[in-house]
């Protein structure tokens, strides 16, 4: 969340900036935390002023007449419940300030581009050649089932719509870019978590999750536990509640996890193939620095930087978009998106996003750091990206290394995790 000194100092910026998320129905949140927090203010010069009053009653006693302790005796038992009911008033307000701050979403930076949805996000870079077929190409589904790889019907027998069964090649092909995955990342400085699948809801809420993303998230409400969406909420909330120092950070953390998702309000969209599933692996790096927004930005170019090199080493088409305004998060401040080429799809459709946040997560997770030079305690920042999702990067894996007969090429990259296979699958009639 936001600091509050940041809504007392500049409120319209932030209301601004929700707008600018399309999220009008939480500039009224603004005003709310506002107003709570000027009675706040309003109420503490006097609440401090009765606590001292009672702190001195003591020393004061031995020197007043019968008659006049009397008297402060019965002083004495009114200050005990006015200051009770102001401390509970104090409790009930600080209340509905965090309630009303976990509302107010993050202010977008300058460079987020301006638009209402996904439709006008902003490419900023495009690398690969868009393969050109002299044959008729076969979508990923028909191509998969064609060799037996994988099976809709069965799955959604078993667990409903949006579910699949890897067999074989694919599914060791899946396992082969994840691993690849990890070992790239670890190369790259960063230690491998193995993260929980279930989490409370502080860890939902102190990633910025909830509230408003309940409606996506796979419920265990007999237990209080979620299914996570992704492994950056486990692994940004490793740290939640503690004191670091900075010479402790960076953390860089890289998660390979199951990953779960309602895609409630996508009824009828991307029914088709693996693009849009209930369950799929996904592996997350989360960085957690100091409180430099140029830092912060350094390491959300890296980030970037370390899925571009995945791709790259699967020979695969992208593109980079600036996320804009409507499509951005409620946590977010910066977020870029990297599109693969996807043939059956006929475009650069999502396959990661990379976020940063400043300090909006670390200040719900209560995530500090004491700085070296013993200056004052500071929240720290974070940031993540995907490094891989799969089974979706599966799409741009089987489409556009195919070959004319139905089987696929491996790209050099993966094939030691393939044990050297350069091909996969059988000629197709």
């Amino acid at each position: 969340m936001l600091d509050i000194k940041v809504l007392r100092d500049n409120p319209d910026a932030v209301k601004a900036g929700a707008i600018k998320k399309r999220l009008a129905d939480r500039v009224q949140a603004v005003d709310r935390a506002l107003a709570i927090d000027a009675e706040l203010r309003a109420m503490i010069p006097g609440l401090d002023a009765l606590r001292s009053e009672q702190k001195n009653f003591g020393k004061t006693m031995g020197k007043l007449s019968p008659a006049e302790r009397e008297t402060a005796l019965a002083r004495q038992k009114d200050l005990k419940a006015e200051i009770g009911a102001l401390e509970e008033r104090e409790k009930t307000l600080r209340a509905e300030l965090e309630q009303q701050l976990a509302l107010v979403p993050n202010v977008p930076d300058p460079e987020v581009p301006d638009g209402k949805d996904d439709t006008e996000n902003v490419e900023v870079k495009r690398h690969g050649q868009v393969r050109t077929f002299d044959f008729t190409p076969r979508a990923h589904y028909d191509l998969a089932e064609a060799q037996g790889w994988v099976d809709f019907l069965r799955a959604a027998n078993m667990a409903g719509s949006r579910n699949y069964i890897l067999f074989g090649d694919l599914a060791l092909l899946h396992d082969a870019v994840l691993r690849f995955a990890v070992e790239l990342m670890v190369q790259r400085g960063f230690v491998p978590v193995d993260p929980p699948l279930l989490v409370r809801d502080q860890a939902m809420f102190g990633t910025g999750f909830f509230p408003g993303g309940e409606e996506q998230t796979y419920r265990c409400e007999r237990d209080g536990l979620n299914l996570i969406g992704t492994a950056e909420v486990p692994v940004t909330s490793l740290h939640g509640g503690e004191m670091l120092t900075e010479d402790q950070l960076p953390k860089k953390y890289v998660a390979r996890s199951a990953c779960f998702r309602r895609e409630a309000g996508t009824h009828g969209k991307d029914t088709r193939g693996l693009y849009r599933v209930h369950q799929f692996q996904k592996v997350e790096q989360v960085v957690i620095d100091v409180a430099d927004q140029e830092r912060s930005i350094r390491h959300h170019h890296d980030i970037v930087a370390n899925a571009e090199a995945l791709l790259q080493a699967c020979d695969l088409p992208y593109r980079i978009v600036a996320v804009c305004g409507g499509d951005l998060g409620v946590p977010q401040a910066m977020k870029y998106d990297i599109e693969t080429w996807m043939p059956s799809r006929n475009a650069y459709c999502e396959t990661h996003s990379a976020s940063r946040f400043y300090d909006y997560q670390a200040r719900r997770l209560d995530l500090r750091y004491r700085p070296k030079d013993g200056g004052k305690v500071q929240f720290c920042h974070t940031l993540n990206n995907t490094v891989i999702a799969s089974p979706r990067v599966l799409i741009p894996l089987l489409e556009n290394h195919q070959l004319p007969d139905g089987r696929v090429v491996v790209p050099a990259a993966l094939r030691p995790y393939l044990g050297g296979r350069e091909v996969l699958g059988k000629p197709l009639g």
